[in-house]
């Protein structure tokens, strides 16, 4: 199943339907999509979304420095629901550094490898549990499918669709699959980032290699639902959601 959505003005867009279940069922199409930033959607893109694949709800992931760099984009004069998710503590609007990034100076220039990345995704459970929560909330209520997106497309974003699809039942090998799936456009991703501020300068000059997502840095976090909260569905639970609600975001993205 073709699961790349190949829009005008994005580069890192796919539907997580069609993934399986450990029970034998399949996540439903249309439901989740996820997305790299979404600023240079073409008009023709904007009727697709809403008219084709039926998106009802915005989640951004960005910061509130990326936001006022770089725009909320076209989407945000139709009727869709939008919601906006940092995930790095702010202590006022417009001064945090891009969330893909560190969120210190130094963390910038530290290597990134797979431990980096890991312990990235573990900052944003408990940094900012309330932002993952939030989204993952919009996931499971909206009227229609949901697209989620940060600056790339794959920290942010991935964490939240790994929690979700780990909810839905996915097995983790296949959570997994879909999160590295990125790595076959980073040198587009990359390219589309290095082109505006805040990216320009955090980027430049850094491999590429560092980006690209590993298969242990969202095992490491799945890993940490289960030792720590037994699963994702415990981890929702400690952050106030009933049952009711867990079964909700469940049956949204199972159908």
């Amino acid at each position: 199943m073709e699961r790349w959505i190949d829009l005008a003005g994005v580069v890192n867009m796919r539907d997580v339907g069609g993934l399986p279940t450990a029970d034998g069922g399949v996540v439903r199409s249309r439901r989740l999509i996820r997305s790299d930033n979404l600023q240079d959607l073409s008009p023709g893109s904007v009727r697709y979304l809403m008219a084709d694949l039926g998106v009802s709800d915005v989640v951004d992931l960005r910061s509130h420095k990326e936001v006022h760099a770089t725009g909320h984009g076209p989407l945000r004069a139709t009727s869709l629901r939008h919601h906006h998710y940092s995930f790095i503590r702010e202590e006022a609007p417009g001064i945090d550094a891009p969330g893909f990034l560190a969120a210190d100076p130094a963390g910038v220039a530290r290597p990134k490898d797979p431990n980096f990345w890991s312990q990235h995704y573990r900052g944003y459970l408990t940094g900012r549990p309330d932002s993952v929560s939030g989204a993952l909330s919009v996931i499971a209520t909206a009227a229609g499918a949901t697209v989620v997106h940060c600056a790339a497309g794959k920290d942010r974003t991935g964490t939240v669709v790994g929690i979700a699809l780990a909810v839905a039942g996915v097995p983790q090998e296949e959570i997994i699959a879909d999160y590295v799936l990125s790595g076959e456009r980073i040198q587009r991703i990359m390219d589309r980032l290095m082109d505006r501020d805040p990216y320009r300068e955090s980027l430049r000059d850094k491999p590429i290699a560092e980006q690209v997502p590993v298969a242990s840095a969202m095992e490491a976090l799945l890993g940490l639902l289960t030792d720590d909260f037994g699963g994702a569905a415990g981890w929702l639970r400690a952050q106030g959601w009933s049952t009711e609600q867990v079964a909700g975001l469940r049956a949204k993205l199972r159908g």
